[in-house]
């Protein structure tokens, strides 16, 4: 177990420019970036009825965004939906749904998890061992995981759930990238027996993370009592627009999950041609452990690409998705240009 001391210190996060910038002022402009993990296809923009920015969001369209979350992710209704702009800003609102005890997040993951234990006045630690996570009072897992698409069988956790439930505790999956995942393995259709809050992020899929747009699933109880939290109008009125009409779209999921099926084998096959292994991930990014990691993420981003990298794990590398042609051809040219350093120095070393 990792006691993750001074959790309430901000967390660096893949997708600024401006960090990038600092660290590869010579690089050529724009940016690709491929440090993120969201959809680099987004759902496409339309015009907005005026009134989503000139009035306060009606009631009547955020029960309407809530109904069809519910049909779209599987929740026994929409009174199990509760609307947030975007997933983080629920992270520490869900932590305090337990009085303050033992949070125990399976790790490696995303580190904001263990913050927002700590903020909601949680001892937080990682773990490494899901069996361990029986003995939290707040249990967090991400499933599939971010960055290494590690996915946890439904009946394992609601196993978790039951044992943890029966002393008060709580289990939260995040299932931000479940889109993408196996989604029989969600807890969605679980979450009325309580004890249990699935999150699910708009923005990562649809492409659209600056629309800020979240969802908890939870049991009708736990739903009002998030809900008299953020308070009304939580969803800002563009946010309910698009939540609306995207998540009521199967023809366009059903085509974006074959369409970044398609992106992610074509980048495995990129990456194997420079002898770069792909140890893990999702559709949408894929996760890289190799000693050769730090002198790659270097040199991508001396020619612009952006990829994302773990101080604490310097082996380590999640890349997404290019999303046009000219970004695949720059994301080409990098690795090459890496893999030719690379024999050169095999060369000159050679005994």
């Amino acid at each position: 177990m990792k006691l993750l001391d001074g959790a309430i210190a901000a967390v660096d996060h893949g997708g600024s420019l401006g960090r990038a910038s600092a660290l590869f002022p010579h690089a050529p402009r724009p940016f690709v970036d491929l440090s993120t993990g969201i959809n680099p296809h987004s759902y496409p923009l339309f015009e907005l009825p005026a009134t989503a920015l000139s009035r306060l969001p009606e009631s009547e369209r955020l029960r309407e965004l809530a109904e069809i979350a519910a049909r779209t992710y599987g929740a026994p209704s929409a009174a199990h939906v509760a609307a947030a702009p975007g997933t983080q800003i629920l992270l520490p609102r869900v932590a305090s749904l337990v009085r303050p005890g033992k949070a125990l997040v399976l790790g490696p993951t995303y580190a904001e998890h263990a913050r927002a234990a700590a903020i909601a006045g949680h001892a937080a630690a990682e773990v490494d061992d899901f069996d361990a996570l029986a003995d939290a009072d707040l249990a967090v897992l991400v499933n599939p995981n971010n960055p290494d698409g590690r996915v946890v069988e439904r009946d394992r956790l609601l196993d978790l759930a039951a044992q943890l439930r029966a002393k008060g505790g709580l289990l939260v999956v995040d299932e931000a990238f479940m889109d993408v995942g196996p989604t029989g393995q969600s807890l969605a259709g679980h979450v009325g027996q309580g004890g249990i809050v699935v999150l699910r992020s708009f923005g990562k899929f649809f492409g659209l993370a600056g629309v800020r747009l979240g969802f908890a699933l939870a049991d009708r109880l736990t739903v009002e009592r998030l809900d008299a939290q953020l308070g009304p109008w939580a969803v800002a009125g563009p946010a309910l627009e698009y939540g609306i009409r995207a998540l009521a779209d199967p023809k366009w999921l059903g085509d974006m999950r074959r369409r970044l099926a398609g992106d992610a084998e074509r980048l495995d096959a990129l990456l194997a041609r420079f002898d770069v292994p792909v140890a893990g991930g999702t559709s949408l990014f894929r996760f890289l452990s190799f000693p050769d990691a730090p002198t790659l993420f270097a040199a991508l981003g001396e020619r612009g690409v952006l990829v994302r990298h773990f101080a604490a794990r310097p082996h380590v590398l999640r890349i997404g998705l290019p999303g046009s042609e000219e970004e695949w051809q720059r994301l080409e040219g990098a690795l090459a240009a890496w893999a030719s350093r690379r024999d050169d120095v095999a060369e000159e070393t050679a005994p």
